[in-house]
């Protein structure tokens, strides 16, 4: 394998003498496939992209040291098993995978290719790892969290915030969560319906799964007539994070997501992992692949700190208080 900072360099073609061959390296640059549940950033988003600052700050930079393949599904799940085929097919050293759907696609197209895996919250119900100790095959990474209880503080800092709240849509951007197998994925679920029906909430799911217009999804969120609206954070719903902020604005409705990134957006509240430190920690997976580590070997990591954040300016105008119980709770408050 090669080191990330000193690469292999072809040397041009010389005879020291007639019948001597001298040897003639051939010049070589690690792949790193990238698969993307969204659609192609901007310029501005690709230079602002943590997952690129942390390729280049581990030494893989894009044209001298590394070739960085990326494939988008444009937030589409049917398309994503034929874009990680494709990526397959280019044979890259290590693929990358934000989020559980890239991750079973690429895992169904090799078993061979290291697979990092990024935002995954169930590895091991997925089929993905064998264990988070022990991942066993050609997969492992850092997942969103694992365990029942992300859910219910989600939930519980929305009663807290918006006690009057009952009925609760969810915004998906997919149906439903399957496993490597295809067979459907139906922890997750059941762990939220746990943690509304101790609050006393009840929630109906909405997708944007398989190209469904985000218009047709808002128009179905407004006639089941929610007291707030719930949205986990994926690429598919992140791909239309200022939509889902004013429609959450424009018809006055509370918001709880599960990264800050929509907080500071312009959404209520969030409760989960700090998402720039857990991207950053799998791309130092992907810098150990490329310098000789297997992925068997190497434990799925878990989220170290949650963060709860509250945005003081959207609570204001929906006529909402931050209550001192979440204060108390280490809440961070911004445009206060």
């Amino acid at each position: 394998m090669l080191s990330r900072r000193h690469l292999l360099v072809g040397a041009g073609t010389a005879l020291a003498a007639p019948g001597t061959l001298v040897a003639q390296p051939r010049a070589s640059l690690p792949r790193i496939g990238l698969l993307i549940h969204g659609r192609p950033p901007t310029p501005e988003e690709v230079a602002a992209s943590v997952v690129r600052k942390a390729l280049h700050d581990l030494g893989w930079v894009s044209g001298p040291t590394a070739i960085l393949d990326a494939v988008y599904s444009e937030g589409d799940a049917a398309r994503l098993a034929a874009r990680a085929d494709e990526l397959v097919q280019r044979r890259p050293d290590v693929i990358w995978c934000g989020g559980p759907p890239p991750a079973v696609a690429a895992a169904r197209a090799t078993t061979t290719i290291p697979i990092v895996f990024w935002g995954v919250n169930y590895p091991v119900e997925m089929g993905l790892v064998a264990s988070l100790a022990r991942p066993g095959g050609n997969v492992t990474g850092v997942a969103y969290a694992v365990g029942p209880g992300i859910l219910g503080k989600q939930f519980e800092a929305l009663k807290a915030i918006a006690p009057r709240t009952v009925r609760v849509a969810r915004i998906l951007g997919g149906a439903s969560l399957v496993d490597v197998r295809g067979a459907m994925l139906r922890q997750p679920y059941a762990t939220a319906d746990d943690a509304l029906r101790t609050l006393g909430m009840t929630e109906e799911r909405f997708s944007l799964e398989g190209g469904q217009a985000v218009d047709d999804v808002f128009a179905a969120v407004r006639a089941w007539r929610p007291d707030a609206i719930s949205v986990f954070g994926d690429p598919a719903t992140g791909m239309h994070r200022p939509r889902i902020i004013a429609f959450a604005d424009q018809h006055r409705l509370p918001s709880v997501f599960g990264t800050k990134e929509f907080v500071h957006a312009g959404g209520l509240l969030s409760y989960g992992p700090d998402t720039n430190d857990t991207i950053r920690r799998s791309i130092g997976y992907v810098d150990r692949i490329l310098r000789g580590a297997k992925p068997a070997d190497l434990p799925v990591e878990q989220p170290r700190e949650f963060d709860l954040l509250i945005n003081a300016r959207t609570a204001r105008a929906l006529g909402l208080s931050i209550p001192a119980s979440l204060r108390a709770l280490g809440a961070q408050v911004i445009h206060e």
